[in-house]
């Protein structure tokens, strides 16, 4: 039998998944450069934690809307609560903070090798088979990938320590989503409403995000600006209450490794964003490392 995540999409299936797959793709792209813009007035704690308490209380409101029940079982709250914290609260912290050392642009690139940790625990722990298509690719993203850090600690000259404190953040951040995402995919999770699951998840991030925020800098901070209002809402709604519920639909219809093949265009968006908005400046060296890394993520999905 053909482990779950494995196996052929169906044709009669596509549209199910390209549709989800290509909103995915294009607001998270595009949510890296609105990232950068919040870190202003407002402390990154507190910035996410209005992310998703306004987040998960969008996915209450549209459960009752739409009569979707919202039971959880006693006994699998510690799991919810576990999946907020790895994936609302661990997961934000470390690209927020890494945003602070290097462009949207390449925390983006670097967050596309969601796929490799995402597969490796699928294996691991779901026992979902690694294709050598899969293991070549992601040996040619991660070649691309050294390069483009090869080319960012050049560039910065004395400023390469911040290039690697952010460089480490975003891995950080994309080990805690990755926990997250293989939690997601057990039957377990399945068991419960993607929709339900991810409000309970990120009402506890939440909380957990309030506690933090309120700790590291005291009570909260506001800004009124119309910039930073209407990107949390973009951020809250779009980014996290539509797109986590799709995402997460494309975990437990595909795996975690082939769910995480949305990373494979997310940076080309960011990148894009990143050269228009913030200056980035791209060589040769950097146009090789990204073209090479996304070559690789291409060869990774490859299915006969």
């Amino acid at each position: 039998m053909t482990p779950p995540g494995t196996e052929t999409v169906p044709p009669a299936a596509r549209w199910r998944v390209l549709v989800p797959f290509a909103l995915v793709t294009l607001i998270w792209g595009s949510t890296w450069i609105v990232i950068r813009d919040q870190l202003s007035v407002v402390p990154p704690a507190w910035s996410i934690a209005y992310r998703f308490a306004l987040a998960s209380a969008a996915l209450f409101a549209w459960s009752l809307i739409t009569g979707k029940s919202l039971k959880i079982a006693r006994h699998d709250m510690p799991f919810v609560a576990a999946v907020g914290v790895f994936q609302f609260v661990m997961n934000f912290h470390f690209v927020y903070a890494a945003e602070h050392h290097v462009t949207s642009g390449l925390v983006a690139v670097v967050f596309a090798l969601l796929l490799v940790p995402n597969a490796v625990l699928a294996r691991t722990f779901l026992g979902q088979r690694l294709s050598r298509p899969f293991l070549l690719g992601s040996a040619l993203a991660i070649c691309g990938i050294a390069l483009l850090f090869a080319h960012e600690l050049g560039e910065a000259g004395e400023g390469a320590g911040q290039v690697a404190i952010g460089i480490g953040l975003t891995m950080a951040g994309v080990l805690s989503a990755s926990a997250a995402n293989v939690m997601q995919a057990t039957e377990r999770a399945r068991r419960i409403p993607a929709s339900t699951l991810l409000a309970f998840a990120m009402g506890s991030g939440a909380i957990v995000n309030i506690v933090m925020a309120a700790i590291l800098h005291g009570p909260p901070v506001v800004e009124p600006r119309l910039g930073y209002v209407a990107g949390l809402l973009y951020l809250a709604v779009a980014a996290s209450a539509l797109a986590f519920v799709l995402y997460y639909g494309l975990l437990r219809q595909l795996g975690p490794a082939r769910a995480a093949y949305s990373s494979v265009l997310v940076p080309v968006i960011a990148m894009a964003l990143s050269t228009i908005f913030e200056g980035y400046r791209w060589t040769p060296t950097a146009a090789a490392g990204c073209a090479l890394a996304l070559g690789g993520l291409l060869v990774a999905l490859a299915r006969r």
